[in-house]
């Protein structure tokens, strides 16, 4: 017995140090009677705040159609529908720590992330552009060469910047707002002499500022991303509930309806059009659906 008891008390402290199992979100979501999506405040117009402080967005449409669909699913009579803020640096934490069950925002689907996260069938397609005021006479990247550069924290546009200035005889001065709204302020206070992200962030950010016409987004793509909706990894059931959902909604024809509804007919707080016509590439993604990340699309030269 003596040599028995270590042991026993090894094996015991060893059970208490291990991790526990991650409950799967269906389980999840039927012990609480809730389900939590994850929205961003101005990842305009997938997912931002209107005037009222609520979430609205083509993504968080799409989440909140899931969210029907777990509700059926599950076979219940309600189903609350809460939201949370997060932001570039707090989604991916927030999506493994279990705080929120969906991130309906602005998420690149990449290898990277695929190692801690998991992701829906791409819903949109970014081209990472740089915005500038018309003002500097900026026309493209080498022109930023000793002039500042913002990019929000957290964000895959920080590592599109430095792989596109490496090997150039371009230095930029790279600076972070820890938000899309924060990084823009930067540009419009003249901090920062351009902005690098997703073009339709940048659309909406200039469409909603104070002098849209102030501004502009260079033709220079510096990469095209697969943006889609985020949740947690090694959650089969969840998945293959999310994907039908997406999928269905692509087939049907909803997934387009909601595009134009987001990007090309007015929308709050401006009641401007964005007037981004759907790429080749998403339309193609909307009748073949996949969740590939970024690392099997191409730069547009």
């Amino acid at each position: 017995m003596t040599s028995f008891a270590p042991r026993l008390l090894l094996a015991l402290a060893v059970l208490c140090a291990a991790p526990a199992a991650a409950e799967p979100t269906l389980d999840k979501v039927k012990r609480t009677g809730s389900i939590v999506l994850g929205v961003r405040e101005t990842s305009y117009p997938l997912s931002y705040l209107d005037q009222t402080g609520q979430p609205i967005g083509y993504h968080v449409d799409i989440c909140r159609r899931i969210a029907e669909a777990v509700k059926t699913q599950l076979g219940l009579s309600s189903l609350e529908v809460r939201t949370e803020v997060v932001t570039s640096k707090t989604r991916i934490p927030k999506m493994v720590d279990g705080a929120i069950d969906l991130e309906c925002g602005s998420t690149t689907n990449n290898a990277a992330r695929q190692t801690q996260v998991a992701f829906a069938p791409t819903t949109y397609v970014a081209s990472v552009r740089i915005a500038v005021k018309k003002a500097s006479r900026i026309t493209k990247l080498a022109q930023l060469d000793g002039k500042a550069v913002v990019t929000t924290a957290g964000s895959t546009s920080v590592q599109l910047l430095k792989a596109r200035v490496q090997g150039r005889d371009i230095n930029v001065i790279e600076v972070f707002g820890n938000d899309h709204a924060e990084s823009f302020k930067m540009l419009e206070s003249d901090q920062a002499a351009a902005f690098v992200m997703d073009d339709n962030l940048l659309a909406g950010l200039i469409a909603s500022s104070s002098a849209p016409k102030d501004y502009e987004i260079l033709a220079q793509t510096l990469n095209t991303e697969p943006i889609a909706i985020m949740l947690r990894k090694n959650d089969p059931a969840f998945k293959a509930l999310v994907d039908q959902t997406v999928k269905a909604m692509m087939t049907s024809g909803e997934v387009g309806r909601l595009y134009a509804k987001w990007f090309l007919s007015p929308i709050p707080p401006m009641n401007a059009a964005l007037a981004f016509p759907m790429s080749p590439v998403l339309a193609g993604l909307l009748k073949y659906p996949g969740d590939e990340p970024a690392e099997a699309f191409r730069p547009e030269e």
